[in-house]
């Protein structure tokens, strides 16, 4: 039964590529868009061009090659219009774009987990140079994942130097404004004063695994105690006993992320590589919930 409900899941997912509810009702769609718009015209709806981005994004697809797909689409769907690949950029980078629309409604409490991953951005590398002096080509993206059902409940993207640490902050806030968080998971990158005591501040239980040079006298109380159950149970022990584990919530979200969406960002600043990202994770918990 479980790998029935599976296999209508992915393929739901397939389905979502040509969802045929850009066709219904263009023209009303696009007279509000329209209504009080100064200068020229929309042509093309929002949801048409949602389609489009999901497109984009799924299958890696360069602007151009974005064009002649509008063309052959054109041809089979003639209420589909063709679409230049520069208005194409315009009209994507602009659209607008909300991660966590698709989030389940829930009042319960639930655990988090924090963690970041590398994303490359080899059409970036210029824009890195100039403004880093540094030929890495990779931003870091954060996610806070919801452990029970690993939706990305908050997410900030940075360039490669900021440690995971600097964000966890903007990422708890931006959690908690979606979800009632009980507990937050973290690596040793997250073991530091400031991160505990955010999540202390907010009620929220920190476990974090300390560092392996963590004192048990320095910090809060909390991290005190995890350090002298480590060391006097060792590190299985206080794994089991805290749920530890479920940090790996974060680690599957970032393979099923990257295995939908490839490793790459197509965008060559960081403000068209963050909108694309959004975009990404918007379509992600789409299909995690589906």
């Amino acid at each position: 039964m479980v790998w029935k409900e599976t296999d209508q899941r992915l393929i739901r997912r397939g389905e979502l590529i040509l969802d045929p509810k850009f066709l219904q009702n263009p023209k009303h769609e696009l007279e509000t868009m329209n209504n009080h718009k100064r200068g020229p015209h929309y042509r093309m709806t929002n949801t048409y061009i949602q389609l489009l981005a999901a497109i984009r994004y799924i299958y890696q697809m360069p602007y151009r090659q974005l064009e002649g797909f509008t063309n052959a689409l054109h041809r089979l769907v003639p209420e589909a219009r063709r679409a230049d690949y520069s208005g194409l950029r315009k009209r994507i980078l602009r659209l607008p774009v909300d991660p966590y629309k698709h989030l389940k409604e829930s009042d319960e409490k639930v655990g988090i987990s924090l963690d970041s991953s590398g994303v490359k951005v080899e059409k970036a590398g210029g824009w890195i140079e100039r403004k880093h002096g540094k030929k890495k080509r990779y931003v870091k993206i954060h996610f806070a994942v919801r452990v029970d059902t690993h939706e990305v409940v908050a997410m900030e993207v940075t360039t490669d130097d900021v440690h995971d640490s600097e964000e966890a902050p903007a990422l708890l806030e931006e959690a908690t404004g979606h979800v009632r968080v009980s507990r937050g998971f973290g690596d040793g990158a997250y073991d530091s004063e400031k991160v505990i005591g955010e999540m202390e501040k907010r009620g929220i239980e920190a476990v974090i695994k300390p560092r392996v040079n963590a004192r048990a006298d320095t910090g809060p109380p909390s991290r005190g105690h995890a350090v002298g159950m480590i060391r006097e149970l060792g590190y299985a022990t206080w794994a089991e006993f805290t749920g530890y584990g479920r940090r790996w919530a974060v680690e599957t979200a970032y393979s099923t992320f990257k295995r939908v969406f490839g490793e790459n960002a197509m965008g060559r600043s960081l403000g068209s590589i963050a909108a694309e990202l959004m975009g990404k994770v918007e379509l992600y918990n789409m299909l995690v919930n589906m």
